[in-house]
């Protein structure tokens, strides 16, 4: 098959479940990956004939796309502030809003004179991509991830390889983990928060595909992890250390004063580029 009639096909198979544009950008992603062309390379090979298993990898890749599975897991990697993850079912895909929360972490400590080493613990890590994204940036922390998933974590593992970063990864389930073995100048977390009823606001590549683990809290008791690594980062948190979260959108304010009761004097809520409430930053000092 040409790859123009390759192109057709694709986006007459998908024209009704995504928009134009997303559906352009699929194919052009797969091109890369399957076929080695860039955008640029398709225009000018469009009569090139695609056979054997690359014709069978792309056909198998719209399929997916049919059945809304998402692109990333697809394609096996993404990019998470400019570095590249390899992610599957076992871990969420990392999305822009926890960009902006690295991005503020890394910018709060690029600014200041390190006269020590900082020990940094990032809880639910999944992929890896705020621990490994923090230890690229901060090369002289020590970073510390934990997550309750075995599978997530090999991953993580993974990405750490090939990033070239080293991280301390540890399996806990932080719900039964009544303490911290250390002390540590940032803590970080972007744990499950999305209540049961929030699902109907979700779209389906996301809800039938990513781990549900990650996702989900029930409705009864929304913070129940923001509540128990605060109470953990109360006494954990070196003097001047900072704890930081993403937070669910609809539950600022309940987040935030819930942090001031375990005695954070300073507790910062900042929007994301959505303009939705999405980020913490809180010190008991």
């Amino acid at each position: 098959m040409k790859i123009k009639d390759l192109r057709k096909d694709f986006i007459d198979a998908l024209s009704e479940l995504y928009e134009p544009e997303e559906v352009l950008s699929f194919f052009y992603m797969l091109s890369e990956k399957i076929l080695g062309l860039r955008r640029v390379d398709v225009a000018m090979a469009l009569d090139t004939v695609i056979s054997g298993d690359k014709l069978s990898d792309f056909m198998n890749a719209r399929n997916r796309l049919e059945n809304q599975d998402p692109i990333q897991y697809i394609i096996g990697d993404t990019e998470f502030y400019g570095l590249l993850f390899k992610v599957d079912q076992n871990v969420l895909i990392p999305r822009p809003e926890t960009e902006e929360l690295v991005d503020w972490i890394i910018k709060d400590y690029k600014n200041k004179e390190q006269s020590k080493k900082l020990k940094i613990l990032d809880i639910g890590t999944g992929s890896g991509c705020i621990a490994i994204s923090l230890a690229k940036n901060l090369p002289k922390a020590d970073v510390y991830a934990i997550d309750v998933s075995e599978e997530a974590l090999k991953i993580a593992k993974a990405n750490a390889v090939y990033n070239n970063v080293e991280i301390n990864f540890l399996k806990e389930d932080i719900l039964r983990l009544g303490e911290l073995d250390d002390v540590f100048d940032i803590i970080v977390s972007n744990p499950p928060y999305v209540r049961e009823l929030e699902k109907q606001e979700m779209k389906p590549n996301v809800l039938e595909n990513e781990p549900h683990v990650a996702l989900f809290v029930s409705d009864q008791d929304p913070l129940i992890f923001y509540r128990t690594i605060t109470a953990l980062a109360e006494k954990s948190l070196a003097d001047e250390g900072l704890l930081y979260f993403e937070i669910n959108q609809y539950l600022g304010i309940e987040t935030k004063n819930m942090i001031k009761k375990y005695g954070f004097q300073s507790v910062t809520l900042r929007k994301d580029l959505y303009n939705n409430d999405r980020m913490i930053r809180a010190d008991l000092i």
